[in-house]
């Protein structure tokens, strides 16, 4: 079957794009001795799960628990979910999940150390943790200078076990550009050193030294002092990516495939792929360099201008030779979006349909 035959819309993921990404950077983890445990919350999906595995990840991070219980039944040994969690469903299947496999999660308050901990005593189970660094993204973490005043807390909290700290530099998202990368990057690789000092006069063992982000992804590879690093994005990539550098067209595996169906003005066109699609997601932090809702493969001429729940609204700048009928592919911007509102991808290579994977 030719994509050409496919309904629109529908989510492409090109399987050579895919493969290419997932070896290209399991690569470097290999070769620096860095355990490499990709953000599964990018492609939700246990066939790219397994495709990370056979080429070297060792564990997985996590952004919901459903992410973790799916992880555990597909045979991942080591897993880690990225936030705290507080109510009693949610810490009996952070239990459930640490007499399964090799499983930790993230704190960075006490409150919820203790809640956890009382459920784990009852249990006879100990939960494994990473104290959680703020590296500069200001969400969860905490600064280094109450980093002694936080673990002694924890460390006195029965059915707990502190196995290393954690971070995430998500404000590199905030970067307009490739030359503002660096900046990103040396904030996150201080707040690591200092943690790491402090902890380690303190007479603490960390076991996991973890952070990652698809754009800081090179530098931690080069990081003496980190143990494990959590790309996610890096199998997709998106137009995101590309406005920071850190990708080109070429490399961006996931697509939506869509047909031009209207025409109602010299300057206008509909394609029938909308915000359920594509998202409205113009990056996290804001990015001025990214202009509209997606970029259409081919055609540099289009501006993905808005989208409708079910349809996009594409702006001609100058001229253009797509016509009614005619099917685009856009790059959305940001990939893990599009990738949440879709049950399955259509695998391809060429022009031809490969199969579906499920996510």
């Amino acid at each position: 079957m030719k994509k050409s035959q496919l309904q629109t819309p529908s989510i492409l993921l090109d399987m050579d794009k895919l493969e290419n990404n997932i070896r290209r950077y399991q690569s470097p983890c290999t070769e620096n001795g860095k355990e490499l445990w990709p953000m599964v919350k990018t492609h939700k999906s246990t066939e790219i799960i397994k495709m990370q595995l056979e080429v070297g990840a060792t564990g997985m991070l996590c952004g919901t628990l459903d992410e973790a219980e799916a992880c555990c039944e597909a045979g991942v040994k080591k897993i880690m979910y990225a936030y705290p969690v507080a109510s009693k469903e949610n810490i009996h299947r952070v239990i459930a999940l640490g007499k399964k496999c090799d499983f930790m999660l993230r704190l960075d308050t006490v409150l919820a150390g203790k809640l956890i901990g009382e459920v784990a005593v009852q249990e006879g189970v100990e939960v494994g943790y990473t104290l959680i660094i703020d590296s500069g993204l200001h969400r969860f973490g905490v600064e280094t200078d109450k980093i002694v005043a936080l673990v002694t807390e924890l460390n006195q909290i029965q059915g707990l076990k502190m196995r290393g700290i954690s971070t995430h530099p998500g404000h590199v998202y905030g970067a307009q550009t490739q030359e503002e990368l660096p900046r990103f990057i040396e904030e996150e690789k201080k707040a690591i050193e200092e943690a790491v000092r402090i902890l380690k006069e303190e007479g603490h063992v960390l076991e996991y030294i973890t952070t990652g982000a698809t754009p800081t992804f090179f530098a931690e590879t080069e990081n003496q002092l980190v143990t494990t690093i959590h790309p996610g994005n890096y199998v997709f990539f998106d137009t995101i990516q590309m406005s920071l550098g850190v990708a080109e067209e070429k490399d961006c595996a996931l697509t939506v495939l869509a047909t031009i169906i209207s025409n109602p003005r010299e300057d206008l066109l509909i394609c029938d792929a909308g915000a359920k699609c594509l998202g409205l997601d113009q990056g996290a932090h804001g990015n001025t360099s990214i202009i509209g809702f997606g970029k259409v493969i081919g055609h540099p001429e289009i501006i993905v201008n808005a989208l409708s729940e079910e349809v996009g609204k594409l702006k001609i700048v100058g001229t253009t030779n797509l016509k009614v009928g005619d099917q685009i592919e856009i790059i959305p911007n940001h990939s893990c979006s599009t990738a949440n509102l879709t049950s399955y991808f259509i695998g391809t290579r060429g022009n031809e349909v490969e199969k579906a994977i499920h996510c």
